[in-house]
């Protein structure tokens, strides 16, 4: 198809997806939004089918009906036997002549560097550690929750949170706020009435996300029980990424440590800045910044890093999503 549409990029995670048409010079000639992109929920058919609806629309506006190079960045593509079988799925939409299936990690990654160098920690509902050199190289976790050693993560926290207050309130642990400021957020007053509440289902279990700014609020007024769960997280995000820095061969090099995910987004200054001063202690050449770019932008870099676009591709793809 020359230069009217080399790639297809998919950035698809839990809560949304987006996809964009690239030409290989770098020109973004279609975009699309749609939905969550869960497989474990609905099997993995019916997720690629949700896919298709924003795909659709991204061809429709590019005004193409196929691409050279499929890379898709995909949420819950934890393990290579799951890259693999989506990789299937989504060959056999025919959207593409190749298909690339990576976690959505790596698009936060490649979104955040100049070259496909250095690692990304993605801590959001989950947490999650990639890392990546230019000849292909990579270290990754399977990141699938407690069962692959895994701490942490937005929904990880709430649940420490609560775990903490409630043993505060019934004397089997320390005391902490949290016993006071978890409940308080719903408007109960007590964490057996919000336990009740929870069990039972009057506060939907979707809500316990809202209880990690609670936990980081209560941390920042000094409470040391919620300022030790921060540490942790930090220690948590630190020994992640300083693992994949020496995997690769990177600990002694300048390279880029990336953090991204709302958790991490967010530059808690407790969180952010013990992260920084461990880093600083364990790999004192990496360079730590929060990635701002969209994750989308990562897997049209892939996908143009796939086909051997020229650097001034990235740049203009960059442009684009910048804007």
């Amino acid at each position: 198809m020359g230069l009217s549409a080399s790639v297809l990029a998919v950035d698809a995670g839990n809560s949304k997806t987006d996809v964009a048409v690239v030409a290989a010079d770098g020109e973004v000639l279609g975009t699309a939004r749609g939905g969550a992109f869960r497989p474990p929920a609905v099997g993995v058919e019916r997720a690629v089918d949700a896919l298709a609806d924003a795909v659709a629309r991204a061809f429709a506006a590019a005004g193409v009906t196929s691409v050279d190079h499929v890379s898709a960045c995909l949420a819950n593509a934890d393990l290579p036997v799951e890259e693999e079988q989506l990789a299937a799925a989504l060959h056999a939409r025919a959207w593409g002549t190749g298909v690339e299936v990576r976690n959505d990690t790596f698009a936060i990654l490649r979104a955040g560097v100049a070259e496909p160098l250095g690692v990304a920690v993605v801590c959001g509902s989950g947490v999650n550690c990639v890392g990546m050199r230019p000849d292909g190289r990579t270290a990754r976790f399977p990141a699938i929750g407690r069962i692959s050693g895994d701490w942490g993560g937005g929904w990880g926290l709430a649940e420490e949170a609560l775990w903490h207050a409630a043993r505060a309130e019934d004397g089997r642990g320390g005391p902490t706020e949290l016993a006071r400021t978890l409940p308080a957020h719903f408007g109960l007053d007590s964490m057996y009435a919000l336990v009740e509440a929870l069990h039972l289902r009057r506060i939907e279990p979707a809500r316990r996300h809202e209880l990690t700014p609670v936990l980081f609020a209560t941390a920042a007024g000094g409470d040391p029980l919620a300022r030790s769960v921060v540490d942790r997280q930090a220690d948590e995000v630190v020994a992640m990424a300083t693992v994949a820095l020496t995997r690769l061969d990177l600990l002694a090099e300048p390279a880029p440590v990336l953090l991204g995910g709302s958790v991490l987004a967010a530059r808690h200054p407790q969180l952010d800045g013990r992260i920084r001063d461990l880093l600083a202690a364990r790999a004192p050449k990496a360079v730590p910044r929060v990635v701002t770019a969209p994750p989308v932008l990562g897997a049209v870099l892939l996908g143009l890093d796939h086909v051997g676009a020229a650097p001034a591709a990235g740049e203009r793809a960059r442009e684009h999503f910048a804007a």
